[in-house]
């Protein structure tokens, strides 16, 4: 058992995980004709939680046929609460020397874990603002879209969808913008 669990603790190769995660998506269409969107559990969680008189139409269909989904969405969920506590790494990420002085001219220190201190301190009024501005740029861009970046890009890049690569390109630039521009505002 200890041989497992460091196993599962260290680091994977590309080319072991990329495939595992990569052919996932492709599975779960080919085998159970599923398509797969992280964003649709949103939906139906409205669909759920709304009250039948207060459900505008998008939120009035079957979401028991979708229940499949949430319970993807809850072992996600679940897989992260295991990994965050029963395989923890205790060790600071292990970055490139220029990725370390570019985070240290932003104010951030690199630390144990994966999320830097300057972004989770909720005591912190930009903290919110970073919170609430992303939020509503990811609900926004992925109704706009028609999906998130895991639909579109896995699957809809997956079945040659010039939507879905339209979408991925602009999911991409957009994190790149907000990695290089809205990012230093936030931690200044």
């Amino acid at each position: 058992m200890p041989e497992l669990l460091r196993l599962l603790q260290e680091p994977w190769p590309w080319y072991v995980s990329g495939p595992l995660i990569g052919l996932t998506v492709p599975l779960l269409l080919l085998l159970g004709n599923r398509a797969f969107g992280i964003s649709s559990n949103l939906r139906h969680a409205c669909a759920i939680l709304l009250p039948s008189a207060a459900k505008p139409s998008l939120f009035r269909y079957d979401w028991r046929a979708q229940s499949w989904n949430l319970m993807f969405a809850a072992g996600l969920i679940l897989g992260g609460v295991v990994a965050a506590t029963l395989m923890r790494d205790p060790q600071p990420a292990q970055l490139s020397g220029a990725a370390v002085q570019s985070l240290g001219a932003l104010g951030v220190q690199v630390q144990p874990g994966l999320l830097p201190a300057e972004l989770t301190d909720l005591n912190r009024p930009a903290t919110w603002g970073l919170l609430i501005l992303s939020g509503l740029l990811v609900g926004f861009g992925t109704r706009y879209a028609g999906g998130c970046t895991s639909g579109h890009a896995i699957t809809g890049l997956s079945t040659l969808q010039l939507p879905s690569l339209i979408a991925t390109v602009s999911f991409f630039a957009g994190g790149i913008l907000s990695a290089n521009l809205l990012l230093p505002l936030f931690l200044r």
